[in-house]
């Protein structure tokens, strides 16, 4: 699919300080975005809290995000559980004509076998409407879905277009892409690791980082996309310690410490989750204004 070549972007779910969800810095965040060169955008990830908001929120989200869009940008939009059937429930309920895809994560806390994920995205596959990207994301799902599961999705489901790798293993990445049909997009879920990924045939990333210094990071990807390696490892290397730093004390905290230091939004985070403490977040501020002066 080439709607999902290039840089796309797991939104932040921006809130007030007293947790409510912030929709004038939503539209300002999906339209920096826009005007900053990111290719396609994914609503309601991880990186979104999703966890967190209620069903009637989540609506809110969708909506806003749409509107905002306008049909610019091609969206995916995260459907994901470890609860199968009600994945397949959502899937056969919503309308899907604003999407491109769905971004669905390997279920997490059961640590199923790999059949077990076969079978759950099997299941999956059957009932969505439009593509699936897999996402595998060991570090929050304690289990780890094997190159030859993905490979025997891709094989045996033709609506399974893409996985989201975010083992963190460029050798397994490198798997991935040695087996996949021809057809089959990798696509890197870790920041630091995705100017290799695609100098390795991937096919670009879905970001966090993307969204807090989205110029930058989509011009390297699509340097990398094109070969010029020189210069796409000049850009990751001028981003490279912004990366480490919006992960250190987990995500979103950091990036939604980038976004207010922006103008964005607040740094608002949702319990269990909590802000960045002073250290970190005079890093990332030191470095957001290092990049705006550049």
């Amino acid at each position: 699919m080439q709607s999902l070549i290039g840089t796309g972007v797991a939104l932040v779910t921006p809130f007030k300080k007293d947790f409510s969800v912030d929709i004038d810095a939503l539209k300002a965040i999906v339209n920096f975005q826009i005007d900053n060169g990111i290719d396609y955008l994914v609503v309601l990830g991880t990186t979104a809290e999703t966890a967190t908001l209620s069903k009637e929120e989540k609506e809110l989200v969708i909506k806003t995000v749409v509107e905002t869009n306008n049909s610019r940008l091609p969206l995916v939009l995260g459907v994901g559980s470890n609860n199968t059937q009600e994945v397949v429930a959502e899937l056969k309920s919503r309308n899907f004509s604003d999407f491109v895809a769905v971004l669905s994560v390997s279920p997490y806390y059961n640590k199923p076998t790999q059949e077990g994920i076969y079978q759950h995205f099997k299941a999956i596959a059957e009932a969505s409407p439009v593509p699936v990207i897999l996402y595998n994301v060991p570090g929050r799902t304690s289990s780890n879905m094997l190159p030859a599961t993905v490979i025997r999705l891709a094989n045996d489901f033709k609506n399974i277009v893409a996985v989201k790798e975010a083992a963190g293993d460029i050798v397994q990445a490198m798997r991935l892409i040695q087996n996949k049909p021809a057809d089959f997009l990798v696509i890197s879920g870790d920041d630091m690791i995705t100017l290799p990924m695609i100098l390795a045939g991937g096919a670009g990333v879905i970001s966090v980082i993307g969204e807090g210094f989205p110029k930058q990071f989509s011009e390297m990807v699509h340097l990398g996309l094109n070969r010029k390696v020189t210069e796409a490892y000049q850009l990751h290397y001028v981003l490279a310690d912004s990366i480490d730093m919006i992960f250190e004390q987990g995500n979103p905290a950091g990036i939604k410490e980038v976004f207010k230091s922006l103008g964005l939004c607040e740094n608002t985070v949702r319990l269990p989750l909590v802000n960045v403490d002073e250290n970190l977040a005079s890093r990332i501020h030191q470095f957001t204004n290092k990049i705006a002066n550049m």
